[in-house]
């Protein structure tokens, strides 16, 4: 516990303790690389991936033997203000699709044998509207990102992080907003897929949020306290655990990255240790992620979440990483170099 005993205070106090990237083990990736089969560069950004890796498993043998997608679901009393297509009752039968294997999630999962854990994060106690009141005091939040640091319990080495919430993107843009100011339409896409009256109504649910809470937003853990969902707040503490536990990150979409983009706010250090899945097809996810300085591995056109484009573009790292562990030398193969 902090010294002050304050519940945000134990969050700030594991930012001195941040293990930082193994540059010595990126030289090693990088002189391997200088003698496999293929022009230097020639793979792009599979080799930044090799990298990557690397650096935040502290290995010049990185590994992708146990990847894990969790996906963290939770529902908001913003619904209330008619800002999804869909009511919070689809956030539990999807979890129940989960778990019988139907959803796309799991089809993804099986491709690229892919673990998958699901969360239910209190779905039949929804955060209270945040056109009306703070999502959470500040124990009840701080107490979700340490459930989401214990969630990465159990050995993974690569983690991606996924999300499930009616409502949600209305939350990450009332999030962006607080963060990044401009106007509250700035931040707002049609999610499931509203209708202009609904794109209307989320604007306005934003805006208010956002005002109700004017000049208590600058600190980025008031913003996720305020504004944030559970699942927001549980993916935030799973992304300082595996920095902790040196496990790279794959983030997924648009509600994700707001996790991601509070603990940028806080200490931009933070998220050093994770990569962009894809971008999304929702909202200002472009605009966000230049913000945070991460160029995504796909671009599907994707807006489902689920951490399903974190999970394809697992596909995409373990054939970077098999490239650069299996590939031939120069010598092995009797290829000449470069005269």
């Amino acid at each position: 516990m902090s010294a002050t005993g304050l519940p945000f205070d134990d969050i700030r106090n594991l930012l001195p303790q941040m293990p930082e990237a193994a540059t010595a083990m990126v030289e090693e990736i990088r002189r391997r690389d200088g003698e496999l089969t293929k022009p230097a560069g020639a793979l792009g950004r599979m080799e930044e991936i090799v990298e990557f890796l690397a650096a935040w498993q502290g290995k010049s043998k990185p590994t992708i033997l146990r990847p894990m997608v969790a996906v963290f679901a939770a529902n908001h009393g913003v619904v209330a203000q008619g800002v999804s297509a869909f009511p919070p009752e689809v956030t539990r039968a999807m979890l129940e699709n989960f778990a019988a294997g139907g959803a796309a999630i799991n089809q993804i999962c099986a491709t690229y044998d892919i673990g998958l854990k699901v969360f239910e994060l209190a779905l039949d106690y929804p955060t209270p509207d945040i056109t009306q009141e703070p999502a959470f005091d500040e124990a009840a939040c701080a107490a979700t990102f340490a459930f989401g640091m214990e969630a990465i319990a159990g050995g993974t080495d690569l983690l991606c992080l996924g999300e499930m919430g009616i409502g949600n993107t209305t939350i990450a843009a009332a999030i962006y907003h607080a963060l990044y100011g401009g106007a509250a339409a700035d931040w707002v896409g049609r999610g499931t897929g509203i209708d202009d009256a609904g794109l209307q109504r989320k604007v306005d649910a934003v805006a208010r949020a956002v005002a109700l809470n004017a000049g208590q937003l600058s600190d980025p853990l008031e913003v996720l306290r305020r504004l944030g969902g559970r699942e927001i707040a549980a993916i935030a503490g799973a992304i300082m655990a595996a920095r902790m536990e040196r496990i790279p990150v794959v983030l997924d979409g648009y509600v994700v990255t707001a996790a991601a983009a509070v603990l940028h706010a806080l200490d931009p250090r933070t998220i050093d240790h994770c990569i962009a899945g894809h971008l999304s097809a929702e909202g200002a996810h472009a605009r966000v992620l230049e913000r945070l300085g991460k160029k995504p591995l796909l671009d599907l056109g994707l807006r489902l979440g689920e951490g399903s484009g974190a999970a394809l573009a697992v596909g995409v790292m373990k054939a970077a990483l098999a490239c650069h562990r299996d590939m031939a030398t120069f010598d092995q193969a009797k290829v000449p170099g470069k005269a």
